[in-house]
């Protein structure tokens, strides 16, 4: 049910601006998992504290891939070469580990699939019928087949995903610069559009860019660390932000 605190809160919004992974779609699972894949061996090999879900949100969620890398090899103090994007998943450098990482993410989609949030759909579905603008703003290359693989994609003309950020040189969250590309191309000032986050990279984003509301989803950060990163509203589900449906209109023989 949609709570007083959210009901019309998007009534002077005229742009939305979604992440994708654990916003639209639960693919953040996936990340999780192949995050998981890649260090837990990785850091026992190398004598370093265990790695946990903990570090994936303290140190990867909302992050570029190869980001989230060096942070988290950072936390646990080992430090490794960058490397080039090129390099293969077995490299031992910043992009073989992200490349590596990758090739997980992409065995996990292939095998399990994806299947959008179903308040998620009908939220960006509502805005569409009401004449808003949305986009996608994600940190993840793979964001083009995450939505495809969801049946999503037809929904967003604007994808500003890791690609489009390492081509036109934007960084990437916690800094504002991908939401306000999405916005720009969108046609509608930073003031007038939402940015709707899961992670506390993002909700900083955000909060950064002087958006006019940066709404955060709590898939497991908890709703005290989004309020405290920024956000100005927290929900569970996205649907909790649709307007309350209009009862149908009594006929004069109803009323009778």
């Amino acid at each position: 049910m949609t709570s007083p605190a959210t009901t019309g809160i998007l009534e002077e919004i005229d742009a939305v601006l979604f992440d994708l992974d654990g916003v639209l779609t639960p693919t953040a699972e996936v990340h999780m998992r192949a995050w998981s894949r890649l260090f837990t061996p990785y850091l026992e090999a190398r004598g370093a504290a265990p790695y946990t879900d903990a570090d994936y949100f303290a140190h990867i969620d909302g992050r570029p891939r190869y980001e989230g890398v060096r942070t988290l090899l950072a936390a646990r103090g080992i430090t490794l070469p960058d490397g080039d994007p090129s390099d293969a998943p077995d490299v031992e450098t910043v992009c073989g580990l992200g490349n590596r990482k990758n090739e997980e993410f992409n065995t996990v989609l292939a095998t399990e699939g994806v299947v959008a949030y179903p308040g998620s759909v009908r939220l960006v579905d509502a805005l569409l019928a009401g004449g808003r603008s949305v986009a996608v703003v994600s940190s993840s290359k793979n964001a083009p087949a995450v939505l495809a693989a969801a049946g999503i994609a037809d929904r967003f003309d604007v994808v500003v995903d890791g690609a489009v950020a390492a081509e036109l040189g934007l960084p990437g969250k916690p800094e504002p610069d991908t939401f306000r590309h999405a916005a720009d191309e969108l046609g509608v000032p930073p003031g007038r559009s939402a940015v709707v986050e899961d992670a506390l990279s993002g909700v900083t984003a955000g909060k950064a860019g002087a958006f006019g509301l940066v709404v955060g989803v709590d898939r497991g950060v908890g709703a005290d660390a989004l309020l405290a990163a920024g956000a100005g509203v927290v929900v569970t589900d996205l649907a909790e932000l649709l307007p309350p449906e209009t009862p149908a209109p009594t006929s004069p023989e109803d009323a009778q």
